[in-house]
């Protein structure tokens, strides 16, 4: 996708030094354009846990380019398999919720075993760092493929009349590396000339709709408008949701969904409003050893400070203002679970699936 018209991917390696990989730091978008350096093991660590990437996909190739950066700086002279243990617990201990985390960790583990020496442990794991991330290019596209489906039906029973979509969070190509997950299909279907439009909720506390789904859709030209979170059960009474699509960080193989917090909520007000509310996600977000996402899966409880302040543009600088009494304590959950019942179906880059586990399992064997 594209900033200011030019291609970009959310992380890629230095084209004259591979022992450096940048990301675009998106703590500053949609105010400013930053490029930030991982150098070693803990840049990529502090990366992924304070957020200067986020979304499950992407979260899972920067984790794997933390294995490769780790390595980089081990000596053969070390307990290697220890050294290399201790690495992969580090970096999944950053976010707990994102399946695509262990997800990575464990691949780059996993090629790099039989490995004897140091230095080939670093090529296979630059190698594996590098492939997860095509794969993951080549996933959300065929995410959009899959699930263009749904706004064309759409379209076409409303006759051409815009297509209107709520989504929740980011889920878009900065949280992936292009394209997206649920953003995929919207793009697909706007470039293929269907008239759409996307509610982009601002997903308090950190406003990542307001401040990257939005920033994403200006840049590619799909008309949207920001809304407060609570804004959308209301505008499905109205008629004025056609669909709802959502991403993920950690689906259960029976078809529960972690998403940002506020998504149940929408997947609640969906349901009570016979709206399709569908989840877009690859499959290396199916946590295929969990069963009962509702009571199994982590949450990420976060830093109060995070709902107690919020950040703008203010002075041609970011600026941090207090919304709360000085001394109100605030809970900060990072992510809810929408049970399977709620969920139309899965967009996944194998297909569509309804979210059972007997539906799910399907697409493992594909």
């Amino acid at each position: 996708m594209k900033i200011n018209e030019k291609h970009y991917h959310t992380i890629w390696v230095n084209e004259n030094d591979p022992k450096l990989v940048e990301i675009i730091d998106q703590r500053y978008l949609p105010f400013e354009f930053k490029i930030q350096e991982l150098k070693n093991i803990k840049d990529a660590y502090i990366a992924i846990k304070d957020m200067w990437v986020r979304g499950a996909p992407l979260i899972g190739v920067t984790a794997a380019y933390g294995m490769y950066l780790g390595l980089l700086h081990l000596t053969e002279n070390e307990n290697l398999d220890n050294k290399i243990k201790e690495l992969a617990q580090y970096l999944e201990s950053s976010r707990p919720t994102a399946v695509n985390l262990e997800f990575a960790t464990g691949l780059v583990l996993q090629n790099i075993r039989s490995a004897k020496l140091l230095e080939d442990k670093i090529r296979i794991a630059f190698e594996t760092a590098n492939q997860l991330k095509q794969n993951e290019i080549e996933n959300c596209r065929l995410i959009g493929e899959n699930g263009l489906q749904f706004i064309e039906k759409i379209s076409q029973t409303k006759k051409g009349e815009t297509v209107n979509v709520l989504t929740h969070c980011n889920a878009g190509w900065l949280a992936c590396v292009d394209y997206g997950t649920a953003t995929a299909p919207i793009y697909f279907a706007h470039e293929k000339g269907i008239k759409i439009h996307v509610w982009v909720d601002e997903t308090r506390p950190r406003n990542q709709g307001a401040r990257l789904t939005a920033f994403e859709l200006e840049q590619q030209g799909i008309p949207h408008t920001v809304i407060a979170d609570n804004t959308g059960g209301l505008l499905m009474q109205k008629g004025m949701v056609d669909m709802v699509i959502v991403g993920s960080d950690r689906t259960s193989a029976n078809g529960d969904v972690a998403n940002k917090i506020g998504t149940y909520l929408k997947a609640l007000a969906a349901h009570d409003n016979n709206i399709p509310f569908y989840v877009a996600l690859p499959l290396s977000t199916i946590d295929w050893d969990m069963n009962d996402g509702i009571n199994e899966i982590p949450i990420e409880q976060r830093n109060e400070e995070e709902v107690k302040y919020i950040e703008g543009w203010h002075n041609d600088q970011i600026t941090k203002v207090r919304l709360t009494p000085e001394n109100s304590p605030a809970l900060n959950y990072g992510f809810d679970v929408t049970p399977a019942k709620y969920v139309t179906a899965l967009i996944t880059e194998r297909g569509v699936s309804k979210a059972s586990a007997g539906e799910i399992s399907k697409l493992k064997e594909l």
